[in-house]
């Protein structure tokens, strides 16, 4: 049996894993690493990269930073006063929540932004007595829709860009990306705020970030320190993240460092650190990465684009192969991760657009965009993954949530494309 099948059948398992829960999704997804290892696809060492990855590092970091706020009542007390401010509309509230998310993330890495609000998004909802579920995923799709508005905003925009200047071509102007970033980002907020916040089930509150009540007048000077230096440290997290390329230090480093201020300072005891950490976030992340790295070395993923974009023959429409572009991105990022994927189409996109005569930019920007908007589970990019945890939610959730917005994406792209990027 071929590398290629093995992978495919492990995949497949996998994802009937995935959507029936019939194990935790973390000991699922690790197993699939571990699979591909022991039937030779992957090394040993491939097999538990993806725990040491920099994205599971960020999100550990950011678990601790977050969990401090609640530690320390800090984020109870935002909370409470968003509340007081805004009511307690879950429409109004929900909409707030995804407009600053997505205008944070035009300028932030949308990682960066879910995971610097979701304490604060937590005790809103905690203050307004409303299940975490209904908040914590239109955030991840409100970040993950503003990154798209500008070429930092997220990975697979300035991947696309680098791909143009290496082929010859001209690049993406920084705010480029916002003819598409901007209405899907709007359609995006009017749908989870009508319709998706509907379809989310109240899954209740995960222990992993319990609500604590702080009492002002009973609150001593040693714990008011304590919140002072939670916000603080948290405040230069969040502004080390926003100067990430001035000050040359990624962002998973500045994540680790605002955690183990924490702990330095006295914020947190190690263990209370430990276990502000959702570990079935991390072994989800983290064991689907060498997935995705068994995917691209044994041409599983090149394969399935390749059959399916052959399929339009060697003169195909270009929006018609525009769209078939951004369906298989769509499909193959719910395996993949976001980078590894617009990394393998958008050669093949630039290569065929050359061959057929046309304008690339929307071909290419079919496979960038599908890779930001897969959010029919929770792998699909990393803003929803981070989120699976704290939101209690199940791996049905985002299927039943994100493939109606996907597909409403889909059908923008394809009238937005021809327009503003003609072949």
């Amino acid at each position: 049996m071929s590398d290629i099948t093995i992978t495919l059948l492990v995949l497949l398992c996998a994802a009937a894993l995935f959507v029936t829960e019939k194990l935790p999704v973390g000991v699922t997804s690790i197993s699939a690493a571990v699979a591909l290892c022991l039937l030779g696809v992957i090394d040993a060492k491939t097999a538990f990269s993806g725990l040491v990855h920099t994205n599971v590092i960020l999100f550990a970091g950011m678990f601790v930073v977050a969990g401090a706020m609640f530690e320390t009542g800090l984020a109870d007390e935002i909370g409470a006063k968003v509340v007081r401010t805004f009511g307690k509309s879950e429409r109004k509230l929900l909409i707030a929540v995804m407009v600053v998310g997505a205008a944070l993330s035009t300028f932030l890495s949308n990682i960066s932004v879910v995971a610097s609000l979701m304490p604060v998004v937590i005790s809103i909802a905690d203050s307004a007595g409303y299940s975490r579920s209904k908040f914590l995923l239109p955030l991840a799709i409100a970040a993950a829709l503003g990154g798209m508005n500008s070429l930092v905003g997220t990975p697979p925009n300035l991947l696309v860009h680098s791909y143009m200047q290496k082929a010859g071509l001209p690049g993406f102007g920084f705010f480029e990306f916002a003819w598409y970033g901007i209405p899907v980002t709007i359609l995006g907020i009017i749908y989870m705020a009508t319709i998706g916040v509907k379809l989310i089930p109240d899954r209740g509150n995960s222990a992993d970030f319990a609500h604590r009540a702080f009492s002002q007048t009973a609150m001593d000077s040693a714990a008011r320190r304590k919140q002072y230096l939670s916000g603080g440290i948290f405040v230069l997290t969040v502004l080390g993240m926003f100067f990430a390329s001035t000050i040359k230090v990624p962002l998973h480093v500045t994540a680790v460092v605002g955690a183990l201020s924490l702990v330095f300072t006295g914020v947190m005891t190690d263990k209370q650190a430990y276990r502000s950490i959702d570990w079935n976030t991390i072994l989800l992340t983290g064991g689907m990465m060498p997935v995705a790295a068994a995917l691209a070395k044994t041409g599983a993923g090149k394969l399935i684009s390749d059959i399916t974009l052959s399929a339009f023959g060697t003169n195909p429409n270009p929006l018609l192969l525009t769209g078939a572009i951004f369906i298989v991105a769509a499909i193959l990022t719910q395996l993949m991760s976001n980078v590894a994927l617009t990394a393998l189409l958008g050669p093949i996109c630039i290569g065929m657009a050359q061959q057929m005569g046309v304008n690339p930019k929307s071909l290419v920007l079919a496979a960038g965009f599908a890779s930001s908007v897969a959010f029919a589970t929770p792998v699909g990019t990393p803003a929803t993954a981070i989120v699976f945890g704290p939101g209690n939610y199940k791996f049905i959730d985002f299927v039943k949530v994100g493939t109606p917005l996907l597909v409403l994406a889909f059908m923008l792209q394809v009238i937005i494309s021809p327009l503003i990027w003609p072949f």
